[in-house]
């Protein structure tokens, strides 16, 4: 067949994805012939775009899939998105605005009128940039976190969980979004390390002319201090028992009190105490028994109690209250003062402490079985580190708060009387007739009762996922459910272990009493060379689907694992992406090759079946090692073993022992085998690199209609033989140190030079080195011109090469006696070690037998350079 010159990947991508879908292969259902394979996408937001991210999770879950897929699993990847409250409702708002319009001024019917339509037209484009990339999602199975069927999951779960003690309401303090104007978790808050001030303010003593010094970082909150609070062994302020002190510009008395709370070398070891925006005054208020005056309203701007500051902004506020107190001398000074501030996860508004009634998840109950399902391997981790952060946060779990003051999302299912009682229901009808059966009052009408305003928090319905895109609440035993769940395994990043990982799996246990997934694979966080986060506000990421147009999206898949190692931070630069493409051009050229030569039975090649029997020993033993790494989720490193396999023992190593010298023809049985060693790349490469490898694949064989690589079989782990790889290696090392000195004496490569083996060397892949290395091989040295040998040693034997100049042997004498006095100095530390009584008493088996595999190899190293110093000595 005519194969183009050069692999055009836009044109072959969108061709074979065609063909993927039209053949249905993305698709799956319950088949109790094979074993399920069952992965769900994490569902990106609904507000979403594809950025780097994204391309990496998904990357990695395609793998993951195709290769389950191969091996004849029955692979489900069920993809989704998430409704995002937060951000799609600012995103909502913004598109009003535009159109002069303002969610203030609307019902709650309409603005979700816009939500909806606004979710519809925009809603889908993550997926079908997705697609591009080579996403093999079962796309009929799309959910999203707002269906009908999973809104009413979500609804019998708030019920079910209220009606078993587990949700309740309360006043309490939480943080608050004053720009996303909600209630936050704590999972929700990110903590950064922030360069602000300390201010010290004086606070005049009642009734005398003394003044308390406090240090404070918020001088706004000055309007809601009900208290000065010091150590009780505080020295410098034990005078001041029973005082009073008067708040600078609102002259409030305020008391002094004593709690070990306070941290006496902390600014001035005087904390003034705000119990309605600190969570710690909060507890110094309750346990002194303080009143709380709330001086903020929920967009951050100050109320009545501000005075002269009513409706202006916290951080304005600030600068001027700043500036007043320096004008009346109660500044006394500012300090530069490194705090962790914390900041909404999805408005990035820096988080107030607000006391306000909200609804939340007794969450300690819920968390030991997940514990323990990571602590006994139930669920594995990968990589392993991550335990220790899963636990630290599980073990010391607070109550999550899941009310939001939000329209957009799943409205709380409760609903109140006049009097406050509380009724939770599916729906207004159902929430009447349990209010006249829970107060014996048959007169009541739907009137009388009101549901509440807010709507749960996005992960409430996120956290139950691997159950509801099954309808595994709705109907509890479908066929769907139980053929797929537990799912196998999660790819993510760990930056959502809490708000998701760790509630899945408490959801998981709450429900099914089983395990979500078996496995948790977390990525690393796509990074700039700079080492920032990529973002589109810092202007340091490419766009994704950019790239692909550049590089074809087998080349930017590449380029991701290139630069991804498991669970740690990836710098990404483009040139990754570039070497991607670069590997798809080699495979072609190497197809190219192929393609070109014409088998002829004729031909009877002796040497070819040498070179054929190392590298089917080789491809086993890549086979097998691939087969292991996925199995320890080293994704990356598996790629980079296909990677360098191909590049070197495939392309510069066994294409050149086979291919024809002159003509295109070559032995009819050569070329078979090594179109079936193509082939088994082909099939290795395919999870990474599925466009090029299905190219490649149709047309290196003839192919029965409908056939597609992405259904083939994965090759399956065998038996190799490892004296043969072992003997080739030996090969390498005589090739590699043979196009070292060439180098080294700037000799091209292709010229040939005479190379003299030790008589008692034999090597049946011998026949690699004079035609991967170019030399003429003779056995012994007899004649050999002196001045201009190179020697060397390979385990016993020695070698030499006979080169155009003159050989400096007093240097290299010197070079091999430094090494035997480097090597002589660790025997002797070695032998110290050994001989060690205590050492030898106590070191665990492994580890002393480490140190004697050491001696013993340093020994045979220090007799190799003896030989090899007295080779160069006779010379």
């Amino acid at each position: 067949m005519s194969v183009e010159k050069l692999y055009f990947p836009q044109k072959v991508e969108k061709k074979w994805y065609a063909f993927w879908q039209e053949q249905n292969f993305f698709h799956s259902q319950p088949n109790k012939k094979k074993i399920p394979y069952t992965v769900l996408m994490p569902p990106p937001n609904v507000t979403g775009v594809l950025h780097m991210g994204h391309v990496l999770n998904n990357t990695i879950q395609d793998i993951l899939v195709r290769k389950a897929r191969m091996e004849g699993k029955e692979a489900c990847w069920i993809p989704g998105t998430d409704h995002a409250s937060i951000a799609t409702e600012a995103k909502v708002v913004a598109m009003l605005q535009k159109k002069g319009m303002s969610k203030k001024d609307m019902t709650r019917e309409a603005f979700l009128q816009h939500a909806w339509q606004w979710k519809e037209k925009y809603g889908h484009i993550i997926f079908n940039q997705l697609k591009k990339l080579g996403i093999s999602c079962d796309w009929s199975k799309a959910r999203f976190t707002m269906d009908s069927a999973l809104s009413k999951s979500v609804n019998q779960t708030f019920i079910n969980l209220y009606e078993k003690g587990h949700i309740y309401r309360k006043k309490k303090m939480i943080h608050w979004d004053p720009q996303g104007k909600t209630a936050l978790s704590d999972a929700e808050v990110i903590y950064r390390t922030t360069e602000s001030k300390l201010y010290y303010i004086a606070y005049p003593i009642q009734g005398s002319q003394e003044r308390i010094i406090i240090a404070t970082t918020r001088p706004e909150t000055i309007f809601g201090d009900v208290a000065i609070c010091v150590h009780p062994k505080d020295q410098r302020y034990v005078h001041l028992k029973g005082k009073h002190a008067v708040v600078p510009y609102i002259n409030r008395t305020i008391p002094i009190l004593y709690d070990a709370y306070v941290d006496p070398d902390l600014g001035s070891g005087a904390l003034k105490i705000t119990p309605a925006h600190d969570f710690n005054d909060y507890q110094i208020g309750i346990n002194h028994n303080l009143s709380i005056i709330n001086i903020f309203n929920v967009d951050g701007t100050l109320n009545e109690q501000a005075k002269a500051f009513l409706g202006e902004d916290r951080f304005v506020v600030r600068k001027k209250i700043v500036k007043w107190l320096t004008e009346h001398n109660y500044l006394v000074k500012e300090e530069r003062y490194e705090q962790n501030i914390g900041f909404s996860e999805r408005t990035q508004a820096i988080v107030e402490p607000r006391i306000s009634t909200q609804w939340f998840v007794n969450m300690k109950p819920l968390a030991k079985p997940a514990i323990d399902s990571v602590k006994n391997n139930t669920i594995q981790f990968y990589p392993a580190k991550f335990k220790n952060l899963y636990y630290a946060w599980m073990e010391n779990i607070q109550d999550w708060c899941i009310s939001r003051q939000l329209w957009w999302g799943h409205r709380i299912p409760a609903y109140y009387l006049k009097d406050g009682t509380i009724i939770v229901a599916k729906n207004i009808d159902e929430a009447l007739q349990k209010a006249k059966m829970q107060t014996k009052n048959e007169k009541l009408c739907i009137a009388d009762l009101k549901q509440d305003e807010d709507i749960l928090d996005t992960w409430f319905s996120s956290w139950l996922w691997p159950i509801t895109v099954f309808d595994g609440l709705e109907d509890k035993n479908n066929a769907a459910i139980n053929y797929y769940y537990p799912t196998n395994d999660l790819v993510t990043a760990p930056e959502i272990i809490f708000f998701w990982v760790a509630r899945m799996i408490m959801a998981g246990y709450f429900y099914k009493n089983q395990p979500t997934f078996r496995n948790v694979y977390f990525t690393g966080i796509v990074r700039d060379h700079k080492g920032r986060k990529m973002s589109k506000s810092l202007g340091n990421s490419p766009e994704p689907i950019a790239l692909i147009e550049k590089y074809g999206a087998d080349g930017v898949r590449a380029g991701m694992l290139f630069s991804a190692p498991a669970g740690n931070d990836l710098l990404f630069e483009e040139k990754y992406c570039e070497q991607g493409r670069n590997f798809a051009n080699k495979m072609w050229n190497a197809f190219r090759l192929i393609q070109s030569w014409q088998g002829n039975t004729q031909i009877v090649a002796l040497q070819d079946t040498v070179v054929i029997d190392w590298f089917d020993n080789k491809l086993q033993q890549v086979v097998n090692k691939i087969t292991a790494l996925f199995v320890a989720f080293r994704i990356s490193e598996a790629l980079l073993v296909l990677y360098r396999f191909f590049w070197d023992d495939f392309c510069a190593c066994y294409l050149e022992m086979i291919k024809p010298q002159k003509d295109k023809t070559i032995a009819q049985d050569t070329l078979i085998c090594t179109i079936n060693f193509f082939e088994t790349i082909l099939l290795l490469l395919h999870p990474f690199m599925p466009f090029l490898t299905e190219e490649i694949w149709q047309n290196i064989k003839k192919r029965d209609v409908g056939a597609s690589i992405m259904v083939s079989s994965w090759p399956k782990k065998a038996d190799y033989d490892v004296k043969i790889l072992q003997e080739v290696e030996d090969i390498f090392v005589l090739i590699g140190k043979i196009r070292q000195i060439k180098s080294k004496h700037q000799i091209k490569n292709k010229q040939v030079l005479d190379f003299y083996v030790d008589k008692n060397f034999s090597n049946r892949f011998f026949y690699f080195v004079e035609k991967l290395a170019y030399v003429r091989i003779i056995m012994g040295e007899d004649g050999v011109v002196e001045n201009n040998l190179i020697r060397f040693g390979l385990k016993q034997y020695h070698f030499s090469l006979a080169i155009t100049i003159k050989v400096n042997y007093a240097a290299e004498i010197k070079k091999l006696n430094d090494e035997l006095v480097y090597a002589q100095n660790f025997l002797a530390n070695v032998n110290k070690k050994l001989a060690n009584t205590a050492f030898m008493a106590h070191a665990p088996e492994k580890i002393i037998a480490v140190e004697q595999q050491k001696k013993q190899d340093i020994l045979e190293k220090i007799e190799q350079v003896k030989k090899h110093i007295l080779l160069f000595t006779k010379s």
